[in-house]
């Protein structure tokens, strides 16, 4: 026999896709398993990273669909987005032309795997019928408050001409073009993500043990909630007759302890006190010159930067010791936290400390350590203590002053205890081409109004131009002429577009939701309740943060405006590693790339599929190996010629076990472990590389006993736990012998595991010095003879002092 993969693959994605039989079935009362791979963007081509991500799903969703479970295991394409853009200027090609000429070739690269997703519910977020709903829910999130417009700071790319929020910015570049971001004052559409702070961070409680710890402490560091007083500043009469009569602005601290250590306050570039004195020209130029240099670095750019400011000429009044305190500029200020502003005590912060060093500022103690020192000679001192300096509050431990000095805040109505995130809203404005447009309209008598139910969806013209060079819906002459909705008066269209993370924050109730209702509503009830939340969600763990807190928030939105039940869309959540070569990421940059298409076509998708789940645990990197891959290929060779000798029937063989041969009883023994492990592997663990690994010893031990009927059982059971893995050969092989009977639900057989001998270790005078096995009957006798016969070259003419036997374990003699 020769192994043909091609022509058995083939064979079996036709039998698949005649079948249907990877559609979720209409049958509400089976048990369920929502299997997701976060879905690609449509690049043209898939890489090994994807391969990996969905073999880890498809061998899940295989695996539960044989156990009986209802299964949903859908794909899809996140296709709108600026590379389209790119592609367009670069080829000179529709953007609409080249993302879906891409989604078709991807179809068939995903097909020719064999991977199990639904036919059915396939869509791509960029569809008219998918932007259709997900207007709906921009306007009626709009109508609820929970979208909103401003002008505000935002990250600016230049050469992608497009607002990013912070999350895409990365090392001060864009994370799509590595271009520099700037910073520029627009308006802009924002959710209000900060109204779900606290929900967010309270059930990421209840996802620990489910998701990955390091997933859940990137959340909650980027949440970032904090306890602290909040109070406000007043300017000095000659401060406030500067700026036109500006009483002050507020501040959050969580150090309230160290409010007698500050020595100046200090403000961000943004703030309005500095947009005031820009106004009045009151800045020198050298001024103005450092302050538009910070301007144009992002908020992480400037915490990266060495502190830098300068000072404003302004003074504050200190609220409880009533000093004057001068007002700095500072590039280390975020003005989206905490106002905009903070008090700073150098004398016990890192940033403030470099600030005040750099620029000689007073540096004032009011916190010591409990034995009285605090060394501030070369840093802050940051460690609990014991308030100085502080008046009626010396001597307090800092942590009891915090709530006295708030209390204090409180009686004198200065201030109040207040809690506070590092979370920001997000803001989805886009100005772009190739997103879903957002349905908004700007009426001269209405003022903003959203699009009515029955004009949706507002779709993308198709005559446009891309140049790169600011938004072609701008400047298209006719598409933004619109009638407002409201009062029927020529009105103008908003020509922003969504962030693409907007459409990847509901997909996986889109999915959830029955394909046949598609047309009339976003979701059907029914469906949705029954399938979601998603059982596992599979992905990068570069998602962290952009995609599964958006999808998170939006889950919550969508609950609230009536739309969905749960509070959380994924129950379960994989991270799976990268896949590297030459110890570097794949890409094409570095020349490392490994294409799907051409190992398919050398050695198969089974040998694909086998090599990326066995070469390591799916949560860490893997790094590629040539002949691991050809290693993989050897194996199902194996597999299938060894298959020759196996008796064709449609039951597993049965055994008196105890009248087996060594080998044959080993054989069993080594099939039933691989049996044993596939339950943990297959429900909980993911390790798909131990379970190959228990299959491999199997098959090695079935070709070294001699029945033919214990290879079948062997065959029987194996081809079982490896159909997830390599469903062609697996299916091809168990049709030919089992007419697929193998696929029902396999019995343990205990018998297997009862031990026929024992395995001791002898150690003699404590070293060890053999081991030899005994029948399991026999005597403690029997065992001391058979282990002194075996070292008698450790004891021979010497005094046997002690003799001791460990049950089951080891025999230990004392000699002189």
């Amino acid at each position: 026999m020769s192994y043909n993969s091609s022509e058995i693959e083939l064979k079996w994605q036709k039998i698949w896709a005649d079948s249907g039989e990877f559609e979720p079935k209409d049958n509400y009362n089976l048990p369920k398993k929502y299997i997701l791979s976060m879905f690609p963007y449509p690049s043209g081509r898939i890489h090994m990273g994807h391969v990996r991500n969905y073999s880890i799903g498809d061998a899940r969703a295989r695996y539960f669909r044989k156990e009986g479970f209802n299964v949903l295991h859908p794909i899809g394409f996140d296709s709108f987005g600026m590379p389209a853009e790119n592609a367009a200027i670069k080829h000179k090609v529709h953007p609409k032309k080249w993302t879906y000429e891409n989604i078709d070739y991807m179809v068939k690269e995903l097909d020719r795997l064999g991977f199990s997703f639904s036919k059915n519910r396939m869509l791509a977020t960029s569809d008219p019928l998918y932007t259709k709903f997900e207007q709906e829910f921009f306007i009626k999130l709009y109508e609820h408050g929970l979208i909103y417009r401003k002008s505000a700071v935002v990250n600016w790319c230049e050469n992608d001409q497009t607002v990013l929020a912070n999350e895409q910015v990365e090392d001060g570049k864009c994370w799509r073009c590595g271009h520099e971001v700037v910073q520029k004052e627009m308006p802009g559409y924002y959710l209000k993500i900060t109204s779900y702070a606290q929900e967010l961070l309270d059930e990421l409680k209840g996802l620990e043990g489910h998701w990955p710890q390091q997933v859940i402490t990137m959340q909650e560091n980027w949440i970032g909630r904090s306890f602290g007083l909040e109070f406000s500043f007043k300017f000095d009469d000659k401060s406030k007759e500067v700026l036109d009569g500006i009483p002050g602005f507020s501040v959050f601290t969580t150090r309230p302890d160290t409010i007698y250590g500050m020595s100046y306050a200090a403000v961000a570039p943004e703030h309005n006190v500095v947009k005031k004195l820009l106004s009045k020209n009151y800045l020198d130029e050298e001024t103005k010159t450092k302050l538009k240099n910070i301007l144009n670095q992002s908020p992480r750019e400037r915490q990266a930067s060495d502190k830098d400011g300068v000072f404003l000429n302004l003074y504050v009044i200190h609220p409880l010791t009533g000093k004057k305190i001068p007002v700095w500029m500072a590039n280390f200020v975020l003005a989206e936290y905490g106002g905009g502003a903070v008090m700073a005590v150098p004398a016990h912060d890192e940033r403030d400390y470099e600030f005040a060093k750099k620029f000689n500022l007073n540096i004032i103690q009011s916190i010591v350590s409990k034995d009285g020192v605090a060394n501030l000679e070369n840093e802050a001192y940051t460690q609990p203590g014991i308030l100085v300096n502080s008046d009626e509050f010396n001597g307090l431990d800092n942590e009891d002053a915090k709530l006295k000095i708030i209390e204090k805040f409180e009686e004198k109505k200065l201030g109040k205890r207040v809690v506070n995130f590092k979370l920001r809203d997000w803001g989805v404005s886009r100005q772009r081409y190739w997103g879903a447009p957002i349905p908004m309209i700007h009426c001269d008598k209405c003022g903003l109004v959203g699009e009515s139910f029955k004009n949706l969806p507002v779709t993308l013209p198709d005559d446009i131009e891309i140049t790169g060079e600011g938004n072609p819906l701008e400047k298209h002459p006719t598409w933004k002429n619109c009638i407002c909705p409201k009062c029927g008066r020529p009105a103008v269209r908003e020509t922003d577009t969504l962030d693409t993370f907007f459409e990847s924050s509901w997909y996986f109730a889109r999915f959830a939701s029955d394909e046949k209702t598609w047309q009339e509503k976003a979701f059907d009830e029914k469906s949705v309740n029954y399938w979601m939340n998603v059982d596992q969600y599979i992905g990068g763990i570069e998602h962290a943060i952009l995609h599964l807190l958006y999808a998170r928030f939006f889950q919550k939105a969508l609950r609230d405006i009536g739309y969905l039940r749960d509070s959380e869309p994924f129950a379960n959540l994989l991270t799976q590693g990268m896949v590297l070569k030459d110890g570097a990421k794949m890409s094409k940059s570095k020349g490392n790339v490994v294409d799907p298409d051409d190992i398919i076509e050398k050695y198969g998708a089974d040998t694909a599929r086998l090599f990326i789940l066995f070469a390591a645990p799916p949560q860490k990197e893997l790094e590629w190996n040539d002949s691991a891959v050809e290693g993989a290929y050897k194996f199902l060779n194996r597999l299938y010629d060894r298959s020759e000798n196996v008796i064709k029937t449609t039951k597993i063989p049965t055994f008196e076990h105890e009248k087996l041969s060594k080998e044959q009883k080993y054989a069993r023994l080594k099939v039933y472990e691989a049996l044993k492990k596939s339950y943990d592997v297959y429900k909980e663990t993911f390790a798909f590389n131990t379970l190959i690994a228990a299959c491999m010893e199997a098959l090695n031990a079935l070709n070294a006993q001699d029945s033919k009927e214990v290879l079948t059982e062997g065959y029987f059971v194996i081809l079982n736990l490896l159909e997830p893995i390599v469903p062609h050969l697996a299916n091809e092989l168990s049709e030919n012998l089992f007419k697929r009977e193998n696929f029902k639900t396999l019995k343990m057989c205990e018998e297997v595991f009862a031990k026929d001998s024992l395995n001791l270790a002898i150690t003699v005078n404590g070293k060890r010095r053999g081991e030899f096995e005994i029948d399991i009957n026999a005597s403690e006798a029997e065992i001391l003879a058979a282990a002194k016969k075996n070292v008698e070259k450790w004891i021979g003419g010497k005094e046997l002092v002690k003799e001791i036997y460990v049950k089951e374990k080891l025999v230990n003699l004392v000699v002189k």
